[in-house]
């Protein structure tokens, strides 16, 4: 109990600090802006538009502060809000009509959300846990009772037998690996009033595992998984050691709406077919861009627009899952030996669309979108290459395709004032250059000897064959 309570207060402490940082952000971003006359610009801050919106600005400003200080206040006494059950509980008291509850089941839900019956397991304890006591065999389940409760006990030892077994089904060699080694296992015992059930929850540490560094992960040549995510569905793409596509892209829908559960049961669904994606074509890692929008959900409209585009482009941030994607992904690709890359995500929707949603489309018959050329590009600097490919390479087939080859990534600039001598059919090229110049076209030199002499009438007019006269001569 004092460990767990621990626990809750540095959780606390760590949410207040939070706060306080984001306050601080939108106070500043607000003082920047209220500096600036109505309609004016200095430097990259633009004023408010009219002095109505400046008046309701000052105000949300005084109300900002009052809350920093507020949060510096408990900061610094170290004294947090805390509420054992949850803050959110414990407000719907109040409201019962709208919770659509009575007294009775709140407060069955109240009692059960602060109920505490937890034994964190010991190695070398008998099936790796002696408070809670789980038999592999039969499943018996007996608990240590406290000393003023020893009267009650069924079992030697003033232990207490219950009459129902315990079977798991999730994990259960895991747990059967461990409980047989007298390994430290940890057990929950949780009421769900809905239900009227009772659970028993077991949990363990696992071993650091060995994480490969990037270096090591590109030159063992395995292909990779790289990954979009976007408000409603994850644009995915498998690429090798070089950074080609392989196979088609593939689109997960997702889904976020209805409650919290359910919002993250469709997430970790989501998430076990990428996983299942990067299994099936032995992938080693999977790559994914490291988003987050604390810092604009904090100043809030102040950096992320105004208006109908405005208001349109902070639902969609709102609807990006950046934070909890990431953290679901890392610890289920964790169980799969999966390893995780984060990179930076500038320029990747742009970079994505411009140079591989069309190569994308030249080779599958599947609808690709910039979400899947941003994918690629993902994966490419994941592996560390440039995202921009080489001009004139990726044609749709050799044979029907010819292009001209390149021997380098980017054409050089040529320095001014010189040009190129004329070349003809058999003057062979010189090399370097990644695409033709004007100057390099073929040139046809005027025949030296009129060959029609002699043909043509003695009397009469002739014409020339100057291309500027058009005149006798």
């Amino acid at each position: 109990m004092t460990r767990v309570s621990e626990d809750q207060y540095q959780l606390s402490m760590r949410c207040l600090i939070d706060e306080r940082a984001g306050l601080r952000r939108r106070i500043r971003q607000i003082e920047q802006r209220l500096a600036v006359a109505c309609g004016q610009k200095h430097g990259r801050v633009r004023g408010y538009a009219d002095p109505g919106e400046r008046w309701q600005k000052q105000r949300h400003l005084s109300k900002l502060l009052a809350r920093l200080a507020a949060v510096e206040q408990q900061i610094e006494q170290g004294h947090p809000s805390i509420v054992v059950g949850g803050r959110r509980l414990a407000g719907t008291r109040h409201r019962l009509a709208e919770a659509g509850l009575t007294e009775m089941l709140w407060r069955d839900r109240w009692e059960a959300a602060r109920l505490f019956l937890t034994a964190d397991g010991e190695s070398g304890a008998p099936h790796g846990n002696y408070t809670i006591t789980v038999d592999p065999v039969d499943g018996t389940l007996t608990l240590v009772l406290p000393e003023p409760l020893r009267y009650l006990a069924n079992a030697a030892r003033g232990r207490y037998r219950l009459a129902c077994t315990v079977t798991f089904h999730h994990r259960r060699p895991e747990w059967l690996d461990r409980v047989s080694a007298n390994r430290a296992v940890r057990y929950d015992i949780v009421h769900t009033p809905a239900r009227d059930r009772w659970y028993l929850d077991a949990s363990w540490s696992t071993s650091t595992p060995f994480v490969p560094t990037l270096e090591e992960i590109r030159a063992s040549g395995a292909k990779l998984l790289a990954v979009d995510l976007n408000a409603d569905h994850l644009a995915a793409i498998v690429l090798d050691a070089h950074g080609n596509p392989v196979g088609k892209p593939h689109t997960i829908p997702l889904e976020l709406t209805g409650p919290n559960t359910t919002r993250d049961g469709r997430l970790r669904a989501a998430i076990t077919r990428l996983i299942t994606l990067a299994r099936d074509n032995g992938c080693a890692a999977i790559v994914v861009e490291n988003l987050g929008f604390a810092d604009a959900r904090a100043t809030g409209r102040e950096t992320m627009g105004r208006g109908r585009r405005g208001r349109a482009f902070r639902r969609t941030v709102a609807q990006i899952p950046t934070a909890r994607f990431r953290e679901r992904l890392r610890s289920m690709a964790y169980h799969q030996d999966l390893t995780v890359i984060a990179v930076d995500p500038a320029y990747t929707s742009i970079w994505g669309g411009t140079y591989w949603k069309s190569p994308l489309q030249q080779q599958t018959k599947t609808t690709v979108t910039r979400h899947h050329g941003a994918s690629v590009a993902i994966g490419r600097r994941g592996l560390g290459h440039r995202i921009r490919r080489r001009p004139g390479v990726t044609a749709p087939d050799q044979r029907i395709g010819p292009r001209r080859a390149t021997g380098q990534a980017v054409s050089l600039p040529r320095p001014r004032g010189t040009t190129s001598p004329p070349r003809t059919a058999g003057t062979p090229h010189q090399g370097g250059k990644t695409r033709p110049r004007r100057s390099d076209q073929l040139v046809l030199f005027p025949d030296l000897e009129d060959r029609s002499r002699g043909h043509q009438a003695p009397t009469g007019q002739v014409y020339g064959n100057s291309a500027n006269t058009g005149q006798l001569s």
